[in-house]
């Protein structure tokens, strides 16, 4: 049970993260040495310029093929890692031990739990993979010495460290659900003695009533 709730908490935390970090343009980040009062972000769906005085002018990108390839893909990955962490969380919370729903059918509560797991794991990955890509070329044209000193280069933002952390915590909150998901076992049916009650046999298997006790039987 702990295990489950651990997993559960952790998997919400990197839904949420994962969430914020799709849609807040703090990607990367810009100080220009000319005009050190802005500083310009990038998302993957718009340029933000903030000023000294606390003003902040966001534009939209334009068009989606337009884009480079790291932005594009990284839009459809991220949006997918959302879906995904949705539906697994929800798969896991359906088969949480502490949930009434399915009671009378553990394998299906099973099911539920390690699919969910599964499926959270997943999108750890495809959390983890856009954000990694996107920090990697970042790290590439920063270190790019066919491109003057005189030129601003592009940082890391907010954002990329919040994604590593989102991917982490979906990826680990669905490892341990889906190990506890393994670890349960479907309960035996008991008597009221607490022992397994033995298979029921027909009067071919020779148990017949003797006529001194059909009396006390009826």
């Amino acid at each position: 049970a702990k295990a489950q709730g651990g997993g559960m908490l952790l998997a919400v935390l990197g839904w949420i993260s994962s969430c914020v970090t799709t849609f807040v343009p703090l990607w990367k980040n810009l100080n220009l040495d000319l005009n050190e009062l802005e500083v310009w972000n990038m998302g993957l769906w718009q340029v933000c310029i903030t000023q000294e005085e606390g003003v902040v002018e966001c534009q939209a990108h334009g068009s989606f093929l337009a884009l480079p390839p790291e932005l594009r893909i990284s839009r459809l990955l991220m949006c997918l890692s959302n879906g995904l962490g949705l539906l697994g969380s929800l798969l896991a919370a359906l088969g949480l031990e502490g949930w009434r729903t399915c009671e009378d059918k553990p394998g299906r509560k099973r099911r539920l739990l390690l699919g969910g797991g599964v499926t959270l794991g997943v999108a750890g990955i495809t959390t983890l993979v856009p954000v990694s890509w996107v920090a990697y070329n970042t790290v590439l044209d920063f270190w790019d010495e066919t491109v003057p000193d005189i030129v601003p280069r592009w940082e890391f933002g907010e954002a990329t460290f919040l994604g590593w952390f989102a991917g982490a915590f979906l990826a680990a909150g669905g490892l341990l659900l889906a190990c506890s998901a393994c670890s349960m076992r479907t309960p035996t049916l008991l008597g009221p003695a607490g022992r397994q009650v033995p298979p029921a046999r027909g009067l071919a298997g020779g148990h017949h009533l003797h006529p001194k006790n059909a009396d006390l039987v009826i």
